[in-house]
């Protein structure tokens, strides 16, 4: 039985021609079997990249066993995401993993997932990644916590406009409490 809370070897974004958007391989040097000697080169992961591909490219499932790696998946228009987990881990996890990463990127970019806007939003795709797998553990499984995580904080709308006519508001309250503190005594 593994114990183990290394659950994810490899996250991929690739877009409908098999080309790679963004791609993040864990091999934790603390993992109780040793550090992953598969998939270390650039040539292999690409290799790799082009079989899985080739084997999901079609929408339809979400969830296959390749190269001795389960592969779950969810197409978004012009991309698909994937996360890569070993042959014995729980693809239910692995899913929900997918769907809430799927789902906050969703909801920061408007459903506007794209090819596009994945890379013109980057810096929030990547951070999202970051809140639901660090290091190859699944660490959060709900979309609205990850994208509350991520979004930018709203600008400030509740600017104070200075003009002549507030600083004439401004000197008439100065004035009236005085008078009235005045009339007081």
């Amino acid at each position: 039985m593994n114990l183990s809370l290394y659950s994810v070897k490899a996250f991929l974004i690739l877009d409908t021609e098999g080309h790679r958007v963004l791609a993040k391989y864990y091999r934790p040097k603390g993992h109780p079997l040793g550090e992953s000697k598969e998939l270390a080169t650039l040539k292999d992961q690409r290799a790799f990249e082009k079989g899985l591909f080739a084997k999901t490219k079609k929408p339809g499932g979400d969830i296959i066993l390749y190269d001795g790696n389960l592969a779950v998946f969810r197409h978004s228009l012009d991309v698909i995401f994937y996360i890569i987990g070993g042959a014995t881990e729980n693809e239910l996890m692995l899913h929900s993993a997918l769907s809430a990463f799927s789902d906050a990127v969703h909801m920061l970019l408007r459903n506007q997932v794209e090819k596009r806007g994945v890379l013109e939003n980057l810096d929030l795709v990547l951070l999202c990644l970051d809140e639901t797998i660090d290091d190859g553990i699944i660490v959060e499984t709900d979309s609205t916590t990850i994208a509350s995580r991520v979004s930018r904080p709203k600008a400030d709308t509740t600017e104070i406009v200075i003009n002549e006519q507030t600083i004439m508001s401004a000197y008439q309250t100065v004035r009236d409490r005085v008078q009235q503190r005045i009339n007081q005594f």
